[in-house]
């Protein structure tokens, strides 16, 4: 009934959205604090309600990778710390076409300066170091209002235990995003 392209589209989106649910909760409840008995539920609404956003979490989102279906997702929290993964497609005889998730190892963000570290998966990971700039798209709900620019290194190791990586210059652009708060 769906194609194929469709349905890796309708799973991204459906990962996507878990993850961005996970976040949330994990954000909202991040260690079960406790409630002093002395405070209202309206006071701690107020006090949270009252804090600034996280500097550079207007970057946060979805952003192209190399291939036609592929993502990078980038989330910015405090103090720069940047989490994330790379959704691409794997390009070995064993996992050819199908996806693979690179979960950040390590990432940060100082001013619009972002680096980031993938794990390993199926020998291969990557690091980018680069900028977070504006890009040609006039509004957030617009493709490419931010632009990930940089250089993309991709390692890998092969199964005699040998290392190589490849650099590339790379402008990944950023997905819409919802304007609705």
């Amino acid at each position: 009934m769906f194609n194929r392209r469709t349905r890796q589209y309708a799973f991204q989106f459906i990962l996507f959205m878990l993850l961005n649910w996970m976040l949330a909760a994990a954000q909202a409840n991040p260690a079960s604090p406790t409630i002093p008995p002395n405070k209202s539920q309206t006071e701690i609404q107020a006090k949270s309600s009252a804090q600034a956003p996280v500097h550079g979490s207007e970057y946060s989102g979805m952003y192209s990778f190399l291939k036609d279906g592929e993502f990078v997702q980038i989330t910015v929290e405090a103090q720069g710390h940047v989490t994330g993964f790379i959704s691409r497609y794997g390009d070995t005889e064993g996992d050819r076409g199908v996806f693979l998730d690179h979960f950040f190892e390590a990432g940060k963000l100082d001013g619009n300066q972002l680096t980031f570290a993938t794990k390993t998966v199926h020998g291969i990971s990557f690091e980018f170091h680069g900028t977070i700039d504006r890009g040609e798209g006039k509004s957030r709900g617009d493709d490419a209002f931010y632009i990930l620019k940089g250089t993309l290194t991709e390692k890998a190791i092969d199964e005699a235990k040998k290392s190589s990586s490849h650099a590339r210059e790379v402008a990944l652009k950023s997905f819409p995003q919802d304007v609705n708060p």
